[in-house]
C-alpha cells in the first residue's frame, strides 16, 4: 500500500494549515447553501394522511407533536421485506438524540410502508430507542412524496426510494419545504445538518435568516438531553 509522503513538523503544519483553510471555505459555501434552502418557497399538503404508530393511528399533524417543525426519513421497508434497508439502518444508527432538536421546535419521525409489527420486531433488533417509527401502510404517503414510485419495466410493481422531507406547520396549514435521497442524505447524522436542513436553521444569530425568524445566541440554548425539562 503506498503511504502519503513523509515531511518533517514544518512542512506538515504549512499543508495542514492550506488544508483547513480550503475546509473553511467549504464551510462558508456550505453555509450559503443552507441559507438559501431556508428562502426555498413551500408546497402545502392539501391531502390527509393517516399513519400507525406507537400511540395507533395519527394525521400528519400529530407527528409534528405541537412543534412547528418536523423532519420525516422515508426508511426503506416495503410491506413484503422481512427487514429494514440496510443503508437506511446506518442512517438511523446515526441519528442523533431528538431532545436537541425538539429544544429548536423541531420534531423527527421515520416512516416506512411495511406494516407496525414489522417496523417494531426490526426496531427491537437493532436497539433504536428513537426517533419514533410510524407505517404508511395503506396511505399514499409514499407514493406521494415520491419514494415509492412505480417499476418502470413492469407498472404493476413498485420500487421503494429512501429520502427527506421537511414539513413547517403554521396553524392548521402544512407545507413541504424540502426534499433530498440518494448521496443527499449522507449529510445526515448529527443535530446541526438536521437543522440546516430545516426553514429556521440552527436559529442562531450569525445566520443569515430572513428578518424576523427565531434567533439567539450560539452555544447559549442546547443542554444534555436530559436537561432540557419541558
Amino acid at each position: 500500500m503506498m503511504l502519503p509522503e513523509i515531511v518533517s513538523l514544518k512542512e506538515w503544519l504549512s499543508a495542514l494549515e492550506q488544508q483547513v483553510e480550503r475546509e473553511k471555505a467549504h464551510t462558508r459555501a456550505r453555509d450559503e447553501l443552507n441559507a438559501q434552502r431556508r428562502r426555498l418557497p413551500m408546497v402545502e399538503i392539501d391531502k390527509t394522511y393517516s399513519f400507525v404508530g406507537p400511540s395507533g393511528t395519527v394525521k400528519l399533524a400529530d407527528l409534528f407533536e405541537g412543534r412547528r417543525q418536523l423532519v420525516v426519513y422515508h426508511f426503506m421497508f416495503a410491506p413484503e421485506w422481512q427487514a429494514g434497508c440496510d443503508g437506511c439502518s446506518w442512517v438511523v444508527d446515526a441519528m442523533t438524540h431528538p431532545a436537541h432538536l425538539n429544544a429548536r421546535d423541531t420534531s423527527i419521525v421515520l416512516i416506512s410502508r411495511a406494516p407496525l409489527d414489522k417496523l417494531q420486531k426490526y426496531q427491537q433488533r437493532m436497539q433504536w430507542q428513537h426517533p419514533n417509527w410510524y407505517s404508511s401502510f395503506g396511505s399514499d404517503f409514499n407514493r406521494d412524496m415520491g419514494v415509492t414510485r412505480s417499476n418502470p419495466d413492469d407498472p404493476t410493481r413498485t420500487t421503494e426510494h429512501h429520502g427527506v422531507s421537511v414539513f413547517l406547520r403554521d396553524g392548521d396549514d402544512i407545507y413541504r419545504t424540502y426534499f433530498n435521497g440518494a448521496r443527499g442524505v449522507e449529510y445526515l447524522g448529527s443535530l446541526w445538518t438536521y437543522l440546516d436542513l430545516t426553514p429556521y436553521g440552527r436559529q442562531e444569530h450569525w445566520e443569515n435568516s430572513p428578518a424576523g425568524w427565531p434567533q439567539s445566541e450560539p452555544y447559549t440554548w442546547n443542554r444534555r438531553h436530559d436537561e432540557y425539562g419541558s
